[in-house]
């Protein structure tokens, strides 16, 4: 059996949480620093804020965990595999960010130029988070996921800080580098392209590359296929 952490959003991961414990394995879905339950104010929410809360979960494991990011949750678990490489079996990307050493997770989005993601994002007048418009939500991240859980992300979606999107990710071929990687693509995302997926484990390549044909969000709308995949890693 393993342990896995699952990053980021712990509220939209409850169905593959589910499968996997029932499975025995140990899952962690942690919320990070201004999302979820977590009342981390904006202005504290910083890349290393997501990154230490990440390690404190991660420590707290007895062993080494199948570390997943999703989204942006991907230059997170970079980081955190940099931190702590002896305490990462595997890390999994899924349709996730997978930026180079000094590149941030702004950089790799902003690539991507057939992505719904900025045409539908509305930065603040301060300039320091921004927010999807509600009635874009389905169409960028949830194409093929129920009216119900789409409702779900709709109630619990936060604005985003932008500073940790703009961050540059310090990774090396000493920590970073040793720990496995796998890319789950997902052939229907129309946030992070496949295109944009396949530049991104092309120039950073994993030892497997698993594909799904869902939306961004296979956690809604395969979370069966997602977890037995996860399961065998």
């Amino acid at each position: 059996m393993s342990t896995f952490v699952l990053i980021h959003g712990g509220w939209c991961w409850y169905k593959v949480v589910a499968l996997l414990e029932q499975q025995g394995h140990t899952v962690v879905a942690p919320d990070l620093p201004g999302h979820g339950q977590d009342k981390t104010p904006l202005s504290a929410v910083t890349f290393a804020a997501y990154v230490d809360s990440v390690c404190h979960v991660v420590d707290a494991q007895p062993e080494p965990v199948v570390l997943v990011g999703h989204s942006t949750g991907g230059g997170i678990i970079a980081q955190v595999a940099e931190d702590r490489p002896d305490k990462v079996k595997v890390l999994v990307y899924l349709t996730a960010e997978l930026p180079l050493n000094g590149e941030s997770m702004l950089e790799g989005l902003q690539q991507d130029t057939e992505s719904l993601v900025f045409p539908n994002f509305v930065v603040s007048d301060d300039k320091t988070s921004g927010a999807f418009r509600a009635e874009t939500l389905r169409e960028v991240f949830y194409g093929d996921c129920s009216d119900a859980d789409v409702a779900l992300a709709k109630a619990l979606l936060v604005p985003l800080p932008l500073v940790p999107l703009e961050t540059p990710v310090q990774t090396s071929a000493a920590n970073f580098g040793r720990v496995p990687r796998v890319y789950i693509e997902c052939l229907q995302d129309r946030a992070l392209t496949p295109w944009m997926q396949k530049q991104l484990y092309t120039a950073q390549p994993c030892q497997q590359v698993i594909t799904l044909d869902t939306s961004h969000s296979p956690f809604f709308s395969a979370p069966g296929e997602l977890a037995a995949h996860l399961a065998v890693l």
